[in-house]
């Protein structure tokens, strides 16, 4: 399906950058945005009567008192008390959220999966009922940890809206090109690209070319922030111009629609006779963005040793242990390598965090066999993992000039929780039964003697 040259049916207002249209530069900046002239207010947030016969209204993603409040004023046609009426428990059964614990299930284990199908038998799948959830960790009511899922859409939600109270989500596709309308604005993403998008906001998701396959990390924490940089200082990593928020867009359709929610894990419908995407101006600094991760600057050793992987954190989303994050997105993706006499794949390791992969396209090179586009892997907290027999000769014995690792990118969803394995991800999904082999070829090389073997 494609609707690349469906008619916009969202009023957008004019972008405030040239060279991005429909987007504003920055991360985590006070925005502001209108899609009508004059509809937002100057010098104050709640005038007695807004322009246009607005409503005014305050999205909070946090409490009002933290240092630093995340909350986003919107200026709506109606306020989104409005947006939802009474509402019917539904079932979503491949959605699944933390506390899911299967007695059943080993979670414990090196596991592969080659990439998720689209269905064959033809059904349709949006971006609610084509969600797969794989692994989850720590429990949505106490708002820690996460859940890791694929997606895979077929077709357009048409009048259809969604959110999610239990947490922002960050969207990496793999296959495939959607767009978010949003209360907010409009996302379009692509391979090689991310989007955040917030606890809270309402949105539907539409497919502009699919089929369409990517990854979702669903973060019930704190929301993702920059990594703090330490030593390497103000520039490299990720940097916050290259992160897009778009600019005010709303629709003013009556037309019979619904609105899910997520909510404990659990999804409500409710059943409203207009559009929700009504927000005509707003200001703040609680809004949905995307990232090109083509512009991630990767550092790393210069002289000799492999850093660690922490080095290549992208966004980390904070817990209450200082330093210990409830979840980092880490980005494996094109760089030189030149350290020498140095192992210069990842070394064997096991540690406190437990580590979900996946491959958005080219070859990883810890594994150059078997960790396919679209595929994932997982790797628990305290299970030692790292190079296949493969990986560890070459690196071993190779002429260690400079080399270009090319054509590469790969992530990490990074938890201080276990994550544990749905029924989707240890019985449907094509998971790689013999992953665990590629260890086996791993040969004794001590024989007392000294010297290198």
């Amino acid at each position: 399906m494609n609707i690349a040259n469906a008619p916009e049916r969202m009023i957008r207002a004019s972008s405030t950058t040239g060279t991005h249209p429909g987007y504003m530069p920055g991360f985590g900046n006070d925005f502001e945005t209108e899609a009508l002239p004059g509809a937002l207010p100057q010098g104050m947030n709640s005038p007695q009567r807004c322009n246009y016969g607005l409503y005014a209204e305050q999205l909070s993603g946090s409490a009002f008192t933290q240092p630093g409040p995340e909350r986003t004023w919107c200026y709506r046609i109606r306020p989104s008390v409005k947006h939802t009426r009474r509402f019917k428990r539904i079932e979503v059964p491949y959605w699944l959220t933390a506390p899911a614990i299967h007695d059943d299930i080993i979670s414990l284990g090196q596991y592969r999966w080659d990439p998720v199908p689209l269905p064959e038998d033809g059904r349709p799948l949006n971006w609610i009922t084509g969600m797969r959830t794989m692994t989850t960790a720590g429990d949505v009511n106490t708002q820690v940890g996460m859940a890791a899922h694929i997606y895979l859409v077929t077709e357009s939600m048409v009048d259809e809206y969604f959110y999610s109270a239990d947490s922002e989500l960050l969207v990496v596709p793999q296959e495939g090109k959607l767009r978010f309308c949003t209360e907010l604005g409009i996302i379009d993403l692509e391979p090689s690209e991310i989007a955040i998008i917030p606890r809270g906001l309402v949105y539907r998701v539409e497919l502009i070319e699919g089929p369409a396959r990517g990854f979702v990390c669903e973060n019930y924490g704190q929301k993702f922030e920059l990594p703090n940089r330490g030593p390497i200082g103000a520039n490299c990593l990720a940097n916050p111009r290259d992160f897009k928020t778009p600019v005010a867009a709303f629709e003013d359709r009556e037309v019979p629609s619904t609105v899910t929610v997520k909510w404990c894990g659990q999804f409500h419908i409710t059943e409203i006779d207009h559009s929700p995407l009504d927000i005509v101006a707003w200001h703040g600094n609680y809004a949905p963005c995307k990232y090109d991760l083509k512009t991630y600057c990767p550092v790393g050793a210069i002289l000799f040793d492999h850093p660690d992987p922490s080095i290549f954190t992208v966004l980390t989303a904070p817990s209450g242990v200082p330093g210990t994050a409830n979840i980092d997105f880490v980005l494996f993706r094109e760089r030189w390598m030149v350290a020498e006499n140095t192992f210069r794949p990842p070394w064997y390791h096991k540690n406190i965090m437990s580590e979900l992969m996946g491959n958005i396209y080219g070859q990883y090179d810890a594994k150059p066999t078997g960790f396919v586009p679209g595929g994932m892997s997982l790797h628990n907290m305290m299970l030692p993992h790292g190079p296949d027999r493969e990986a560890f000769e070459k690196a071993s014995y190779s002429n260690l000039g400079p080399e270009k690792l090319d054509n590469t990118m790969s992530f990490m969803f990074e938890t201080r929780f276990p994550q544990h394995l749905t029924p989707f991800a240890a019985k449907e999904a094509p998971l790689q039964d013999d992953y665990i082999d590629c260890w086996a070829g791993l040969e004794k090389k001590f024989d007392g003697t000294p010297g290198t073997k």
